[in-house]
Order: structure tokens, then sequence, then C-alpha cells
């Protein structure tokens, strides 16, 4: 499948990080942030990145590259873009199935991993500190989720999800360990509106209905283990 998002690696914009040593103290920038800065040029940005759901998507995908890299600023890019979000926990559950307690990867757990590796480094730990302090945007209502868990080789498949005809239509779902979820979206036909497959813990789906109507959702967990999940829908 094409991807869902576009990356594309965007320099961060020159604001005075390298003035002149005769700038007076007050004038120069701390390196906070400057860090702050590095923050946009640290990931790829996602092009198309513009919904609640994409960037539940790219927060995922960065926080992953961090910590293969071992790389503390991608971990708490990633942390702040899932704090931008609000997302609100739903009773939904699969056919013959049961929904699992737990939570999505949390902004939380991220700044706690990152914390980790950016021990005794008083920059990075200063970032995080603030990432922590700073109040929501007042966002007041995000996408929905609810959690499942898979046994490796097998698909969970929900009720129908109505979505408007029109409106830009959004399911999502990731894993918080490393494993390999696919995510299958049909409408009320049978017919294959979307699906991606890719070898990756987290999966996406985007489409415009042409009119309202019913979609079915499966979540397929490829990976060689047992997998919980969260699914997210606009």
């Amino acid at each position: 499948m094409e991807e869902s998002l576009v990356y594309r690696r965007k320099a961060a914009p020159h604001l005075g990080c390298k003035q002149s040593v005769q700038a007076s103290p007050a004038m120069r920038p701390t390196p906070v942030a400057c860090l702050m800065l590095a923050l946009v040029a640290a990931v790829p940005v996602a092009a198309d990145a513009k919904t609640a759901l994409q960037i539940a998507a790219l927060s995922a995908r960065t926080y992953s590259l961090g910590q293969d890299s071992g790389d503390a600023l991608m971990m708490i890019t990633a942390a702040r873009l899932r704090k931008s979000l609000a997302l609100q926990p739903t009773d939904r559950a699969p056919v013959d199935g049961a929904g699992a307690t737990d939570t999505p990867l949390t902004w939380e757990e991220m700044l706690t991993a990152a914390e980790t590796l950016a021990a005794g480094d008083p920059t990075l730990l200063g970032l995080i500190a603030d990432t922590r302090a700073e109040t929501d945007k007042g966002v007041a209502f995000g996408p929905v989720y609810n959690i499942g868990s898979l046994e490796t080789g097998a698909d969970d498949t929900y009720p129908p999800m109505e979505f408007r005809g029109g409106e830009y239509a959004e399911v999502y779902v990731e894993a918080k360990t490393a494993t390999d979820l696919n995510l299958v979206v049909r409408d009320s036909e049978g017919r294959l509106v979307c699906s991606d497959t890719d070898i990756s813990p987290i999966a996406y789906c985007g489409w415009t209905p042409a009119e309202a109507g019913a979609f079915t959702v499966t979540v397929e967990n490829r990976g060689p283990e047992a997998a919980p999940y969260a699914l997210m829908t606009n």
C-alpha cells in the first residue's frame, strides 16, 4: 500500500541560536530555546499531518525512530506531539471479543523513556520538565479509542461503524510493542475501501465516503507474538 503519510525533512529556521558573542546575555537564546528549535529538524515532518490521527501516527513513528536510534530528542518530540491530542476512551469492542483495560502509548511513557536516555544532560532534562509542565491547548474532545488484544495470526472485526458522507474518515491502530498490525476497511457491501498491510506496529486508513454509511474495520496481528493494541477513530 502507498504510504498514508508523506514525510519530508525540514530544516529549523534560523532564529538566532548562532548569534554573535558580543550580544548581551539577555539577548542570547538559552540552550533550551535552541533545543526547542532543533525539534523542528530532528524528525521527519509529515507534509499531510493535519488531523489528530495523522498526528498520532506521526508521534508513534517518531517515538519508534527515537528508540531505535537512542535519540532522546526525537522521543521528546514524539511526546510533545502525543500530548497535543485529546484521546477519549470508548467501550467499543470487536465482534465475539471483549475490550481490554489499558491506554494507548501516552506522552508520559514517552517522556519517562526519554528521561532515561537523557540522564546527565541538563538541557534535555530541562526540555523534558518543560514538556511535562505545559498545559493543554484547550482541546476538550479528540478521537476515540478502545483497547484490544490479539494472538499471533488472529483478527478482530468490529461491528459496522457509521461515518458521514463527504467528510474525511480515519481509522488508526497502534501497538506499544514491536509487532506487525494490519488494518482493513470494507463498506456495507463488503468491498475493500482501504488497507494498510505494511510490516509495522501501526496502521492507518483514511478515505472520504461519497455518502453516509457503515464500514467494517478489521485489525490483524501478523507479528510473532500476542499483542495488545489501541484502535482509534475520528
